[in-house]
């Protein structure tokens, strides 16, 4: 990383050269006579620190602050001036100073402003860095599926990304809202702003407005200082409010007012905060349904559906399992610093067949499983759960039989010995507990196992393979 610039503006050849001799070590100098000189190395030299003074010939130090600011608004400005004032504090501050030292300066204080400024700087470049980061990883050319439904959200997600349209994201949990949501943000103008999520189920009836609006000092019992709340936080950038259906009629109508004004009043609070925020919301119900039966507002419906889109559950771009499988074995390989995992065929086919009632969710959950707890590099279907592996196999099996290469009989019987092993396993092999399960007698369960010639030596290994 290359040295750190410090750019002294000062009309007074002795006030340049003390501050050269205390820093001369440290960070690359700069030095300017006049604002116009400053002006001009800013332009050049985009200095990461300017110690400025506030009053120089011909010039106003302040004018001089704000016209640096507007050219290379990254620039931490020092301002230097012999009026210790609590207005002179103030006044620098509010004109984009970051700090000031009075003259005649300590060494000392100098040092510590210097190196508190340089340490912001630092920040600033490491939040842009994740940022930057962060915006890559939510690029819409990053999101994993290639089905047409998927191309289908691509393409709506490109073209209100860059507007300020409220967006509505429905779909089944595990679906990927949230991470529609971060794509829209991170690939529009306020991608350098916040992004607050806010998930409205997690947050009790009694807290979500001072949540979403902050409070003032003493509006309730424990009130002791002022918040700031979420609406309010995500200024410049994208709210986005997780299962919004689950917000309590009150708070839905002071929230639309919000949304439609862009204004709102902290809790206990009559200031009106005016912010620029976009909204996004989601739900995993039918909010026009919910509006019909006047669970939900019907206003505030219409208002956040402005744009809407609807993901796709997992069983609808089944193309994209293999797609989203290798990216997660990779994914979690790195997490858990060790190897991919390689699945046999039988296992992608399984999981092809698998409805995957938890989506994409239910998906990246199986595949940190295997990565974690399968002792083989190539995952084979028994290292499947029983319950994706069972339900393959009826799945298979009825295929089979209605393609008429699988005797109907046989395909029963396989069946029912595959329902008793389960409930043999689920019972630790005890045949009154068993028949108990199956609904049946023991002397019944006791014939069966005898014609399908089930012993416990079949539920022993079986059952330690299935445990998960």
């Amino acid at each position: 990383m290359s040295q750190p610039s410090l750019l002294i503006v000062d009309d007074e050849a002795g006030v340049r050269e003390s501050i050269r001799l205390i820093f001369n070590k440290d960070i690359r100098l700069l030095e300017a006579k006049s604002s116009a000189e400053a002006i001009q190395r800013v332009q050049e030299e985009k200095p990461e620190i300017i110690l400025l003074d506030i009053l120089m010939p011909g010039a106003n130090g302040l004018d001089t602050l704000k016209k640096i600011k507007s050219i290379h608004p990254a620039a931490q400005v020092i301002m230097l001036t012999a009026l210790n004032t609590a207005r002179t504090a103030f006044t620098a501050k509010e004109s984009g100073a970051f700090d000031y030292v009075t003259k005649p300066f300590d060494v000392d204080e100098l040092r510590l402003r210097v190196s508190r400024a340089l340490e912001k700087t630092q920040l600033s470049r490491e939040l842009e860095r994740l940022r930057a980061e962060v915006g890559s990883k939510y690029g819409i050319e990053n999101i994993v599926g290639k089905s047409k439904p998927m191309l289908d959200i691509y393409k709506v997600v490109s073209m209100v990304a860059g507007k300020k349209s409220t967006v509505l994201i429905t779909g089944e949990s595990g679906t990927g809202k949230e991470l529609i949501a971060r794509a829209i943000h991170y690939n529009s103008d306020r991608r350098a702003k916040p992004f607050v999520v806010v998930n409205c189920a997690a947050l009790p009836d009694t807290l979500i407005e001072s949540e979403l609006f902050g409070y003032e000092r003493g509006a309730f019992t424990n009130a002791h200082q002022r918040k700031i709340g979420h609406f309010e936080s995500a200024h410049g950038g994208t709210l986005f409010l997780d299962e919004i259906g689950e917000l309590e009629l009150g708070t839905q109508a002071k929230f639309l007012r919000a949304v439609e004004t862009e204004t709102f009043t902290r809790l206990g609070g009559t200031e009106e905060i005016k912010v620029d925020v976009r909204v996004v919301a989601a739900s995993n119900q039918d909010l026009e349904k919910l509006a019909g039966t006047g669970e939900f507002r019907r206003d505030l419906f219409y208002r956040l559906n402005v744009v809407s889109l609807r993901l796709p559950p997992l069983r609808e771009r089944g193309e994209d399992i293999p797609l989203l499988l290798d990216h997660f074995l990779r994914l979690k390989a790195q997490e858990n610093s060790t190897s991919p995992k390689t699945l046999s065929a039988e296992v992608v086919d399984c999981m092809m067949s698998y409805p995957w009632p938890g989506n994409v969710r239910e998906l990246e959950n199986l595949v940190e499983r295997l990565t974690i707890l399968s002792p083989h590099e190539s995952v084979g279907l028994a290292d499947l759960p029983q319950g994706i592996r069972f339900r393959d196999q009826t799945s298979s099996l009825k295929e089979k039989v209605l393609e008429g290469s699988h005797p109907l009989s046989e395909a029963v019987d396989e069946f029912e010995r595959e329902l008793i092993l389960k409930a043999l396993q689920k019972s630790g092999f005890n045949q009154t507990k068993a028949a108990s399960v199956l609904g049946t007698s023991r002397r019944v369960l006791r014939y069966r196992m005898e014609k399908l010639q089930i012993s416990e030596s079949d539920a022993g290994p079986e059952q330690t393979k299935l445990s998960g």
